[in-house]
């Protein structure tokens, strides 16, 4: 009785935090349906009729480029981040190089320095290469960006591979790549696509470089939202149907990827 009583409550406490985490997301696809009187109206407005104007008025100022845009940036550069930091993560666990652990510190440290100390020498060099606003300017820096986090995360992956298996390959006349392919990228895989989807999360929010090196060739979905804000005030309504169009792929490929998520953000947790 106790334990079923234990359980209860934990489970009550688990859906109020819940229900805690997602109502901003709830209340912004609720607003989006609203006229903009209902949604600036304090107190909030709760008895409302629907209405898909403000959906209808984001894709007439052309939202898909901008997603398009996004898209093309954030799939890229989490291939290309993928494809580069498997290999430099597997020299770095299962066949460690010379000074690993200074290899290690020299990506991490990649990251402590603030991305608005880089944006002068960015700006410059990307204008002097002609790269303004150029979706493929995005996509080198989302690569550079989120390279050093998969590596530790690959890396933290592939330690879990049994040594033992490798062996057991080599024996069997197993070299490099078919032991990669066959042994090695099937058993990390959940992690491999945890580390996909975070890196592909990073991109696609992504908004300071994107809001300093493109305009309206290379804006990315952000950059849309911005055009929201204006100095006629917040066209909150109609800011988050937008929003919310914007929302959509990341939260569609976290469903699509949630149970190899789970595994892959588990994997090490028990020995």
């Amino acid at each position: 009785m106790r334990a079923r009583l234990s359980r209860t409550v934990w489970g009550t406490v688990a859906w109020i935090a819940g229900i805690v985490f997602v109502f901003p997301v709830i209340w912004m696809v609720l607003t989006s349906f609203k006229q903009e009187q209902d949604a600036a109206s304090n107190p909030p407005t709760w008895i409302f009729s629907p209405t898909t104007d403000q959906y209808a008025q984001v894709f007439d100022r052309h939202i898909t480029p901008f997603l398009l845009n996004s898209l093309m940036a954030s799939v890229l550069s989490t291939l290309f981040v993928v494809a580069l930091a498997t290999p430099a993560a597997y020299a770095l666990s299962l066949r460690p190089v010379a000074k690993w652990t200074d290899a290690l510190f020299f990506f991490i440290s990649t990251k402590m320095m603030p991305a608005v100390a880089a944006l002068l020498p960015l700006y410059l060099l990307v204008k002097n290469l002609g790269m303004l606003d150029n979706v493929w300017t995005m996509v080198v820096l989302y690569t550079s960006m989120n390279l050093p986090l998969a590596v530790w995360m690959m890396r933290s992956f592939l330690l879990e591979v049994p040594r033992e298996v490798l062996e057991a390959g080599e024996v069997d006349g197993a070299g490099l790549l078919t032991s990669i392919r066959k042994i090695i990228l099937p058993i990390v895989s959940p992690g491999l696509a945890a580390t996909a989807l975070i890196c592909f999360i990073f991109a696609w929010n992504e908004f300071f470089l994107a809001v300093n090196l493109t305009a309206t060739t290379a804006g990315t979905a952000p950059i849309f939202l911005v055009g929201f804000i204006s100095s006629e005030g917040l066209f909150l309504a109609r800011l988050c149907a937008a929003a919310t169009i914007v929302s959509l792929p990341v939260l569609v490929a976290g469903w699509l990827a949630q149970n190899k998520l789970v595994r892959g953000l588990s994997m090490g947790a028990v020995k």
